[in-house]
């Protein structure tokens, strides 16, 4: 996965530096000029990471870090602050309104790729690990739609309705007879081989094991 970084400085050769330097490892960097400017870009963006400056205009560091902590779009992004200001009062203060991490101006470019990967690190390893998608098949009928092991597959309005019914009684035989008066209705007039073309067409959809013919009597959902 590529990580998305946002740098906010208002020195535009910092940016561009320090920019070009993370493009070079594989990020997707993002920039801002100023506070304002950041939470607008942050909230679009959605970056996994925001190295700001401590001194700027319009909103300054502080003022921009608290924001960013108020935002629950936000919630799990990591702030850094990357400023020349670096009294430990200074460092101090920035932890105070939110801040993951402070470095220091000037920073070797090398040193600070190797903190951003260290700190990226740290956010893949406190994610949760992605839920494999559900084996099985799941028949959604507000959507007209059906999912099969994770995958979604849209189907025509007869064959959702025929798995439908099949699906809701698991392991049941349903009979030809019924088949043709719930899908159909005994209004319409269909030929014999109607149910087999939509049973077969099915099949091709969603796996052959799924569906169970008796030989002459009717059909049946295996999960």
């Amino acid at each position: 996965m590529s990580h998305r970084i946002l740098l906010v400085d208002d020195e535009v050769d910092i940016l561009e530096f320090v920019r070009y330097n993370l493009v070079r490892e594989g990020y997707e960097v993002f920039t801002a000029e100023n506070g304002a400017e950041a939470l607008k870009v942050a909230a679009e963006c959605r970056p996994h990471l925001i190295l700001l400056d401590m001194m700027m205009p319009v909103m300054d560091g502080a003022q921009t870090c608290r924001a960013i902590r108020r935002n629950p779009v936000l919630k799990d992004t990591m702030v850094v602050f990357l400023s020349a200001l670096g009294e430990e009062g200074q460092q101090l203060a920035g932890f105070d309104v939110g801040a993951d991490d402070y470095l220091t101006k000037p920073i070797k470019m090398k040193l600070l790729v190797s903190r951003v990967q260290a700190i990226l690190k740290r956010i893949d390893a406190d994610r949760p690990p992605e839920k494999a998608p559900a084996p099985g098949l799941t028949v959604d009928r507000e959507r007209y739609t059906v999912i099969r092991d994770g995958q979604e597959i849209t189907l025509p309005r007869k064959e959702f309705a025929l798995l439908d019914l099949l699906h809701s009684s698991p392991g049941k035989l349903i009979p030809r007879e019924e088949i043709y008066a719930k899908i159909w209705g005994t209004e319409v007039v269909v030929g014999d081989r109607t149910i087999d073309v939509h049973i077969r067409k099915l099949r091709q959809k969603i796996g052959d094991e799924r569906i169970v013919t008796v030989k002459g009597v009717g059909y049946k959902y295996e999960p």
